[in-house]
C-alpha cells in the first residue's frame, strides 16, 4: 500500500519586502507517498525552491503559515531541536548548488561523517569512515578512498553533486527533496545522477520531491507532477495524464516550448512575458492571464479554484476550457 509520507495543506510562505510581507508560496496543498517521485515544475521565480525550503524548515526570515504533516506530525512550528533530529535523518535534501552547500575547509570524508555522527553517535570512527567510503561508492565516485581525502574545490561539478547526494542519503531518509539536482551538469552526468535518484527510491522506498524546470527530466522520472506558477499550483496530475492531456494554458505552453526532434522547420513556441516579481504578483484573478492576452477576460475566474477534470487531475481557473495557441500567419 502506498502510504502518505508528507501532506502539505494551505502552505503560505511570505517574505518581507519593505514594510509588507509577500507570499512566494501561496496556499499550496500537496501530498507525497512512499516510493513515489513527485516532480514540481515551473520557470525560475515560480516558488519551487521556496516551497522546498519551507518543507525542510530552512527559511530564516520568512513567515510560514499552514500545515506540513510529516508522517502525521505537523512540523511547521516544531522547535529547532526537534526539527534538527528530523533533518538529515528522516528528511534529506539535495541542494541546487553543491559548491555553496559544501564546507570549503573540510575534506569530503569529514563532511559525510559529520552527518553520520550527528544522527548515529554510537558508530565508532572506523565504522563511520567505512560508511562514508561506502556512500561515495554508492553514488558512483570511482576512487572513493581518494575522494574521501579531497577538498570540494578539487572535485568537478558532477563529483560535488554526487557528494551532496551521499550526504543527503547518508542516514537513509524516508523523504528526499532534490532541488534542481542536474542544473549545471552535462547530459551524461545528468543521466547518471537521475539514475541514482531513481535507484534510491527503489532501494530505500523513499518519497522524493524532484524540483526542476526541465520537462524532459520530469517525463523520464516522475510518477506525478505539480506545475507551479507565481507561487500557486496550477495543475497536478499523474505523469501520463499531464504529458498526453495537459489542460492549463501554462502547462500546455511549457510542453509546447520543448523542441521536437522530428520537426525541423517548426518555429519554437515562446511563452510571452515573464513570471512577475514577488512584489508585482497579481493577487486577484488568474495569475497567468497577462501572458495569454488573446484569451478573453470572461474565460478567467475572479478567484481561480482547482477543478478536478479527471480522477486525480486538477487544474486551476476555468481559462483552460477555451484555451488555444495564437495563430501565427
Amino acid at each position: 500500500m502506498n502510504e502518505e509520507l508528507l501532506k502539505i495543506e494551505n502552505l503560505t510562505t511570505s517574505f518581507r519586502i519593505g514594510d509588507d510581507y509577500y507570499a512566494a508560496v501561496d496556499h499550496v496543498s500537496l501530498a507525497v507517498k512512499k516510493n513515489e517521485i513527485l516532480a514540481i515544475v515551473g520557470e525560475s521565480g515560480s516558488g519551487k525552491s521556496a516551497l522546498a525550503f519551507s518543507v525542510m524548515g530552512l527559511h530564516t526570515r520568512a513567515k510560514t503559515e499552514g500545515q506540513i504533516y510529516y508522517k502525521g506530525q505537523d512540523i511547521v512550528n516544531l522547535p529547532p531541536s526537534k526539527l534538527n533530529k528530523l533533518r538529515g535523518k528522516e528528511m534529506g535534501m539535495i541542494f541546487q548548488d553543491p559548491l555553496s552547500a559544501l564546507n570549503p575547509l573540510m575534506i569530503i570524508g569529514d563532511q559525510i561523517e559529520e552527518i553520520l555522527l550527528l544522527h548515529n553517535p554510537k558508530l565508532s570512527s572506523k565504522e563511520r569512515k567505512a560508511k562514508a567510503i561506502d556512500l561515495l561508492q554508492k553514488v558512483g565516485i570511482p576512487r572513493p578512498e581518494h575522494t574521501y581525502t579531497q577538498y570540494p574545490h578539487q572535485l568537478s561539478g558532477g563529483m560535488r553533486q554526487r557528494v551532496i547526494i551521499a550526504i543527503a542519503i547518508a542516514n537513509e531518509p524516508s523523504l528526499l527533496i532534490a532541488d534542481e539536482p542536474t542544473t549545471a551538469l552535462d547530459v551524461t552526468i545528468q543521466l547518471q545522477i537521475l539514475d541514482l535518484i531513481r535507484k534510491l527510491k527503489n532501494d530505500i522506498n523513499a518519497g522524493i520531491i524532484l524540483i526542476t524546470h526541465d520537462l524532459g527530466v520530469v517525463a523520464e522520472m516522475a510518477d506525478r507532477v505539480a506545475v507551479m506558477y507565481a507561487g500557486q499550483i496550477v495543475e497536478i496530475a499523474d505523469i501520463y495524464s499531464l504529458i498526453s492531456n495537459a489542460r492549463h494554458p501554462y502547462t500546455r505552453s511549457l510542453l509546447n516550448s520543448i523542441p521536437a526532434s522530428n520537426e525541423k522547420q517548426e518555429k519554437l513556441h515562446v511563452i510571452q512575458g515573464i513570471v512577475p516579481s514577488l512584489k508585482n504578483l497579481p493577487r486577484k484573478g488568474c495569475r497567468f492571464k497577462a501572458r495569454i492576452p488573446w484569451i478573453d477576460e470572461s474565460a478567467h475566474e475572479e478567484n481561480p479554484q482547482m477543478h478536478e477534470v479527471a480522477p486525480g487531475h486538477f487544474v486551476r481557473c476555468t481559462c483552460y476550457k477555451g484555451f488555444h495557441f495564437p495563430d501565427h500567419n
